[in-house]
């Protein structure tokens, strides 16, 4: 006798699934014979929204592409203007940068323990990361005056300097950050209930993962080396020494294997930051922002994001407003054509746990 076909939805109110978005699943039982997302329920038309702007109006619009992690999206659009206009960036910017865009893939690290862990029922470590995760945002409410959205990397350099005693509480921060990361690894890479949720689970072929678009953790964790940071370096990262993890097996414990790694790096990468960052000028200063015109040109920028590469296409016809913004990131292609792909053949209890370990972010794959 067939077993009966049923259509079952999850989400937007699971709080296994990243942010508002649905996942409609055809299933059999409770293995998954096709699924297909669904968005709609968050924001959309950002792009639009930013050729309505000057220059600087866009940043309040930026971040919302990506709420736990607004960051890239300010770094990749001011290089772009940057780069359109010929703007010259202080080596002193650049370095605070970098250090901002390392604390913004630390705090998203801490949402994915709570995420993958939450996912398989191990509720405590995602209390402990979330826990911890707030002392990172004070450390971008001490630079920046805001905990999620900073508006802080802006074209020319950033908003103002790093703030009296910023450098040690940050310092001191790693440092605790570091030694929990023993008791978050033992709570999961050691726990049987993970690595029999994580392996075998949630597979990404390594001969499909380029074709697919695949980008970031998910990639690597197919055993490719790939991240802007070392193969197209910006800012000072060819300045600094750190490694790209990799893992095989392209599947959900591949992926947090090279995610386990990257958060150390991070920390690394953040302490030489400090330690090298010169004296100057933190901000080459724009014209009154009202009056501001750009070159007309078009260009293209890219940066390594906590969930992969994020790319933007930035087009000006001379005016005070972009005249194309049109950005390329990982979560339309992970949470749509990736997940699709990957969830057939699946058990019904895996697809959060899929789905978080894919990094997805439903606003980007409205814009």
């Amino acid at each position: 006798m067939r077993e009966k076909e049923t259509t079952l939805y999850i989400g937007p109110q699971h709080p296994g699934i990243t942010g508002n978005m649905m996942v409609k699943l055809k299933v059999t039982g409770d293995t998954i014979i096709s699924s297909s997302t669904h968005v709609g329920y968050l924001h959309r038309a950002f792009e639009k929204l930013i050729e309505q702007r000057n220059w600087l109006q866009s940043f309040t619009i930026l971040c919302r592409f990506c709420v736990p992690e607004p960051d890239p999206m300010e770094l990749t659009y001011a290089r772009a203007v940057e780069e359109l206009e010929g703007r010259e960036v202080p080596e002193r910017a650049k370095y605070i940068r970098v250090m901002v865009m390392e604390l913004a893939r630390l705090q998203s690290f801490m949402l994915w323990y709570a995420g993958q862990s939450g996912s398989a029922g191990l509720y405590t470590l995602g209390q402990w990361s979330v826990g911890d995760r707030n002392y990172v945002l004070d450390l971008f409410e001490m630079l920046t005056g805001g905990r999620v959205y900073h508006m802080y990397i802006w074209p020319g350099g950033v908003r103002r300097d790093l703030p009296e005693g910023f450098k040690e509480k940050t310092l001191k921060t790693m440092d605790y950050l570091e030694k929990r990361l023993d008791q978050y690894n033992q709570m999961l890479f050691d726990n049987t209930i993970f690595q029999k949720r994580a392996q075998g689970v949630g597979v990404i072929p390594k001969d499909k993962a380029i074709e697919w678009g695949v980008v970031g953790a998910p990639l690597r964790g197919c055993g490719i080396k790939s991240d802007v940071r070392i193969d197209e370096p910006y800012e000072v990262y060819d300045k600094l020494d750190f490694i790209v993890p990799t893992a095989e097996g392209g599947d959900i414990w591949a992926r947090a294997l090279v995610r386990k790694e990257e958060i150390r790096q991070s920390i690394s990468i953040i302490r030489q930051v400090l330690d090298k960052m010169p004296e100057g000028e933190y901000y080459n200063r724009v014209p009154n922002p009202m009056k501001w015109t750009i070159p007309a040109g078009q260009v293209y920028t890219r940066t390594e994001s906590v969930r992969g590469e994020i790319g933007f296409y930035v087009a000006s016809d001379g005016s005070d407003k972009p005249r194309r913004v049109h950005v390329k990131g990982a979560a339309y292609t992970h949470g749509v054509t990736v997940l699709d792909k990957v969830l057939k053949g699946q058990n019904i209890a895996d697809v959060s746990f899929i789905l978080n370990s894919l990094g997805v972010c439903p606003p980007e794959i409205e814009r």
